[in-house]
């Protein structure tokens, strides 16, 4: 059904991507999204152009263009909560993110110090060897809870 409908669409597609891999895991992720603007207007055909109440969309800059021109449009027709003020809502999750990888930025040099460890010691089964009977008359536990 979705692919007869897109197959059918009459006007040019963008996409949209984002792209992530778990550290711990061989597995790419990518997903994409297509946008259009038909004869109609997606907004008004759908009859919600006055019941638009925010957009969520990540912290680049390069939103903030394309949002002031969706408020304009969709303050013609809807009187916007608080004049539009809460209008062009950024995504949490991905503030988060920047700030997690902010932190994780400014202790990097520990990391690698820390993993350059690890793989040293598990490069050599002698130096596992000898790791690992320290950790034993150390009494370290092998995983900590």
């Amino acid at each position: 059904m979705l692919k007869n409908f897109l197959k059918n669409v009459n006007k040019k597609v963008s996409l949209t991507t984002d792209l992530w891999k778990l550290k711990n895991q061989r597995i790419e992720y990518m997903v994409i999204t297509g946008h259009w603007i038909d004869e109609n207007w997606c907004l008004a055909e759908w009859g919600i152009q006055s019941k638009v109440y925010s957009i969520s969309v990540d912290n680049a800059s390069a939103n903030d263009a394309a949002i002031a021109n969706l408020r304009i449009f969709v303050r013609n027709v809807n009187k916007l909560l608080c004049g539009g003020a809460l209008f062009h809502v950024r995504c949490c999750a991905h503030i988060l993110n920047l700030i997690a990888q902010n932190g994780l930025d400014e202790i990097r040099d520990i990391i690698d110090i820390v993993r350059d460890s690890v793989e040293y010691v598990r490069r050599s089964d002698a130096r596992l060897k000898i790791f690992t009977e320290i950790v034993k008359q150390l009494n370290i536990p092998k995983k900590v809870d």
